[in-house]
């Protein structure tokens, strides 16, 4: 390694020094600064410089090669979180790229206890599931492949037998678990075992939602292309359809009552005999209306958001305005059209103009 990329790592490891000194090894999220594409590579810090609590680090230790699995994880749940929302009031905002590390990934949302919180953590813990299981079956890591249960048996009579390599999804929520689970028995505060139950029932529901939608795909085998015998396995969906079941799940969210007496119970008195099922999202404390700015919270309003003349849904202009109306200006976009190929040898184009009007909130 020359000397420009030693001086360069050793200011990336002062850099994460200073940010756990800020943010203590036991709050919960940090990792999820691993997928933020500025954070750099995982592998090259070593785990004693990653933002990771001590259960984490030590974990990070005794199974390296699955970093860049965790990274992959958080990346996707950002990503997905981001996709989700990108047209709400709340649009899964992160922290600036720029200085990674200077602020909670998520800012307020991450410890707020509301449905934005409850649908971080489900997504998150969703995205680690996905990526170690993507792993497993591409023969990244050795202690773990193919789901090895469904190798053998199948159903003669409907002519198709398991075989290929399913997805190890257990493996890959059981890993979640050990990563990501915080026990309850360690905080005292009531408020925070409040909030660590909702935090860790959330993450549940997320890998309750991977594994809810495997599915099975399957190989016909047979004379000129029949179907006389199938090879079936499972995978898992893509974390696109699983981002979409856990917004519902988000719009449809249980409030819970902020006591714990033996269990979590939902808030209002005449629905507590109803269970809350362990694909659920929970959430304590009801949602700010994200359209004003509120710099203590780091809720950054909408205005100046574009929005959908158009639309009566979310994206719409007068639900992501508030009611505050919008301002309309016309953008002119310049590009190369009718491009045609002279012989020889160029591309000749004409230069096309054409108005938009562009709607932001006030």
């Amino acid at each position: 390694m020359d000397r420009a990329a030693l001086l360069g790592l050793s200011r990336l490891c002062a850099l994460w020094a200073a940010v756990l000194a800020l943010f203590p090894c036991g709050a919960q999220g940090n990792w999820m600064w691993l997928g933020i594409a500025s954070f750099g590579v995982p592998e090259k810090l070593g785990c004693a410089n990653l933002p990771l609590n001590s259960r984490q680090k030590e974990l990070c230790k005794r199974k390296p090669y699955l970093l860049p699995s965790i990274r992959e994880g958080a990346r996707l749940g950002i990503q997905e979180c981001r996709s989700q929302f990108r047209h709400e009031r709340w649009n899964c905002l992160v922290a600036a790229a720029s200085a990674p590390g200077t602020s909670p990934l998520f800012g307020y949302e991450l410890s707020s206890g509301t449905k934005e919180t409850a649908f971080i953590y489900a997504v998150m813990a969703a995205g680690l599931v996905h990526s170690v299981t993507r792993s497993c079956s591409a023969g990244n890591m050795t202690e773990c492949s193919c789901d090895t249960t469904l190798q053998n048996g199948g159903s003669s009579s409907e002519g198709w037998h398991w075989g290929g390599c399913s997805d190890d999804v257990q493996y890959g929520m059981w890993f979640s678990r050990k990563f990501l689970d915080f026990p309850i028995k360690n905080t005292t505060a009531k408020e925070s075992k409040v909030l660590l139950a909702m935090n860790l029932h959330n993450n549940e529901a997320g890998r309750q939602a991977v594994a809810k939608l495997m599915s099975l795909d399957c190989r016909c085998h047979g004379v000129s292309g029949s179907c006389a015998v199938k090879t079936c396995w499972k995978t898992m969906s893509s974390f696109e359809k699983i981002g979409h079941l856990l917004k519902d799940k988000y719009e449809n969210s249980v409030q819970i009552s902020d006591k714990i007496k033996r269990k979590m119970h939902r808030r209002e008195k005449d629905q507590r005999k109803i269970p809350i099922r362990k694909d659920d999202l929970l959430y304590v404390n009801k949602s700010p209306n994200y359209c004003v700015e509120d710099k203590k919270l780091g809720i950054p309003g909408t205005q100046g958001r574009e929005c959908n003349r158009t639309s009566e849904g979310a994206d719409g202009c007068n639900l992501l305005c508030c009611g505050r109306g919008y301002n309309t200006h016309v953008v002119r976009h310049v590009e190369r059209c009718e491009c045609k190929f002279i012989w020889c040898c160029y591309v000749r184009c004409r230069r096309c103009e054409s108005m938009t009007d562009v709607h932001t909130c006030k």
